[in-house]
C-alpha cells in the first residue's frame, strides 16, 4: 500500500507563455489535452492541444473568470460528480508500455459557483500519488497549480484516476503526457517499479523554461522552475552565466537533460559561506535528488580549484570537484537517494572546502512504490463483464478494479492480496451475462443470480453428466459460497445435490434468503449490482 500523500508544494502556477514561431520537440510519442475542452487548437508555442477524450465520464465546465487565465488549457475543466458517475472516475489514454512524463493542471476557480474547493485524490496506473483536501491554499484555488510525475506503463493504457472524498467531485484542467527513455533516472540500479514524483525541479541562476510555458527544448517534456524561493534567503548569491561558450555533454541518454540547465548557475558572493535549498517534503518515504553542475568560471582551470562537500539533512554524501569530473563548460549530473526520511524539509547544503560551491539545478523526486494491481487476466474478464452488463457511469467501474488499496475496489466486487497479485474473490451480481467465467478461477464467494453465463456453465455440465460437471467445478477451487436466484435451486432437490457433490469445498448453498429477485426478461427495469 503506498503512503497518502500530500499534494506537493513545488507547484508551477499558470504563467504567460512566451512567443515562438515552433513547438519543441519530444523524445517519443505524447499528448496534450484541454480536459473540457471542445476544439483542436495549436498554442502560441506551436503545441497542439486535442480536445477532450479518453474519460470514462464527468461534465465539461469552465473557470469562472477565464479572462484571468492566459492559456486557452487552463480555462476549460472535466469534474466527475460522484451521484451520476461513481466514487472513480479515469483518463484511460492509449499509450503502448514504457516510462512517462505525466503533468496536470487542477483548478477550481469556483467553477460551480459554490465557493468550496473539492477533496479527492489521483493515482496513475493505480498508485495513489496526489491528494487534494480543502480548503486549498488560496493561489492554487484561485490560479491552479501544475503537478507531475514519471511513471511506467505496462499495459497500454496510461490510468489517471480521479477519487471522490465524501461527495466532492474531482476536477482536472490539463493532461500531458511525454515518452520518456525506459532507463532514464537511473531504473537500471534503482528499480522500476516506482512512481517518481516531483517534489521540486529547480534551475538555479534562471527563471523558468520548459515546453509549453518558453520556447525552450526539454525533449521529456520537464518545465524547470526558478530556484529563487528555495534557497536560504539570508545567503547572497551572485548568477553565473556560460557567456556564450557552448556547454558539452547535455542532452545525452539517458535522462537528456536539456542544454538550458547548464548555461546559469549560483554561487555564493562571499568566500567560506555555502549554499542551501530547503525542500518541502512528505515524511516516511525514499527521496531520489539530482544534483547538476557546470563549471561556468573560466578562471577555474585546474582539479582543485573549487572543491564542496554535498551534505543532505546534515549528513555528508559526497565531495564534488566539477573541474576533475569532467573539466570547464561541461555537464556534470551526480544523484542520491535520502532513504525513509522523518521530517520535514530536507536541507540540501553546499558547503565549500576550496572556494565557492556552484550549482545549476536540482531535482527533487518522491519514490512512490508501485501499489499492487488486479492479476491481468482478472483485471480483463471484469471489463468485458463491464462491457456485456453495460454497467452505469454512477457505478465507478472504472481504471483497475482492485487499485488502489486504499480505495474501495468496484462496487459489487471484493478483493485480496496475492503473490501475484490483487484477485476478485467475491462477486455479487444480478442478470449478468458472465463471459469466460473461470478468468475469475480465485472466487470464493458467488451470488449467482438469474440469467447469467455462469449459470449456464454449471446446466451444460450437469445435462452431460456428473463427470463434465467435476470438470467444470475444477475451475473455481476456492469457491466455498454459491447463491442462485433460480427456482431448480430451492424446488428442484437433484440440482443442489449434484452441484454440491461436485463442488466438495462449498460450505453454503442457498438462495440467500428470500428477498425478490429482479427479472431480467422486462426492458424497462434497470440492471443492478450489489
Amino acid at each position: 500500500m503506498s503512503p497518502l500523500l500530500l499534494l506537493p508544494l513545488l507547484l508551477l502556477f499558470a504563467s504567460p507563455s512566451s512567443p515562438a514561431s515552433h513547438s519543441s520537440s519530444s523524445y517519443g510519442l505524447s499528448y496534450s489535452i484541454d480536459c473540457g475542452g471542445f476544439f483542436n487548437f495549436t498554442s502560441d508555442l506551436g503545441r497542439l492541444w486535442l480536445s477532450d477524450r479518453y474519460f470514462t465520464g464527468g461534465v465539461a465546465g469552465t473557470v469562472g473568470e477565464p479572462d484571468q487565465f492566459s492559456e486557452p488549457q487552463e480555462r476549460t475543466l472535466r469534474f466527475f460528480p460522484p451521484n451520476s458517475f461513481g466514487k472513480k472516475s479515469c483518463y484511460s489514454i492509449p499509450v503502448p508500455p514504457g516510462r512517462y512524463y505525466v503533468r496536470t493542471f487542477t483548478v477550481y476557480d469556483n467553477y460551480d459557483a459554490k465557493m468550496r474547493n473539492p477533496s479527492f485524490d489521483v493515482s496513475i496506473e493505480g498508485t495513489l500519488v496526489f491528494s487534494w483536501r480543502s480548503p486549498w491554499p488560496e493561489p492554487v484555488a484561485r490560479s491552479g497549480a501544475y503537478a507531475d510525475l514519471l511513471s511506467p506503463v505496462s499495459d497500454g493504457s496510461a490510468d489517471i484516476c480521479f477519487y471522490s472524498i465524501a461527495t466532492d467531485p474531482p476536477v482536472v484542467a490539463s493532461i500531458e503526457i511525454f515518452e520518456i527513455d525506459p532507463l532514464a533516472y537511473d531504473t537500471a540500479t534503482a528499480g522500476k517499479n516506482f512512481v517518481l514524483v516531483n517534489y521540486g525541479r529547480l534551475s538555479c541562476g534562471s527563471s523558468l523554461f520548459g515546453p509549453g510555458f518558453t520556447n525552450h527544448s526539454d525533449l521529456f517534456g520537464r518545465v524547470w522552475q526558478s530556484d529563487a524561493n528555495f534557497r536560504d534567503p539570508d545567503i547572497e548569491v551572485k548568477a553565473l552565466s556560460s557567456g556564450g561558450h557552448r556547454v558539452l555533454g547535455t542532452a545525452h541518454a539517458h535522462n537528456y537533460f536539456p542544454t538550458q540547465l547548464y548555461l546559469t548557475a549560483v554561487t555564493p558572493e562571499l568566500l567560506g559561506v555555502g549554499l542551501e535549498y530547503l525542500l518541502q517534503v512528505d515524511t516516511r518515504l525514499d527521496y531520489m535528488v539530482w544534483f547538476h553542475f557546470a563549471e561556468l568560471d573560466s578562471s577555474i582551470n585546474a582539479a582543485g580549484k573549487r572543491v564542496f562537500d554535498i551534505v543532505i539533512n546534515g549528513k555528508d554524501v559526497a565531495r564534488i570537484d566539477i573541474f576533475k569530473a569532467v573539466g570547464s563548460f561541461a555537464a556534470f549530473d551526480w544523484h542520491y537517494i535520502a532513504k525513509n526520511l522523518t521530517s520535514t524539509p530536507l536541507s540540501l547544503k553546499l558547503v565549500p572546502v576550496i572556494g565557492k560551491p556552484t550549482i545549476c539545478g536540482l531535482e527533487n523526486y518522491a519514490m512512490v512504490p508501485l501499489d499492487l494491481a488486479s492479476v491481468p487476466s482478472q483485471a480483463s474478464a471484469m471489463r468485458a463483464l463491464k462491457e456485456s452488463l453495460k454497467i452505469p457511469d454512477r457505478m465507478g467501474w472504472n481504471g483497475d478494479p482492485c487499485a488502489p488499496t486504499t480505495w474501495d475496489a468496484w462496487e459489487g466486487v471484493t478483493c485480496h492480496r496475492t503473490n501475484a497479485g490483487l484477485v476478485i474473490t467475491q462477486l455479487a451480481l444480478f442478470c449478468a451475462i458472465f463471459w469466460n467465467p473461470t478468468q475469475l478461477s480465485d472466487l470464493n464467494f458467488f451470488d449467482w443470480l438469474w440469467k447469467n453465463q455462469l449459470q449456464n456453465f454449471f446446466d451444460q455440465a450437469i445435462i452431460y453428466g456428473r463427470e463434465k460437471l467435476k470438470e467444470a467445478c475444477a475451475g473455481f477451487p476456492s469457491l466455498f459460497h454459491l447463491a442462485s436466484a433460480d427456482s431448480r435451486a430451492t424446488t428442484k432437490g437433484w440440482y443442489t445435490s449434484q452441484l454440491a457433490a461436485s463442488l466438495g469445498s462449498v460450505t453454503v448453498l442457498t438462495r440467500l434468503g428470500e428477498e425478490p429477485y429482479q427479472s431480467c426478461d422486462s426492458p424497462s427495469e434497470p440492471m443492478n449490482l450489489f
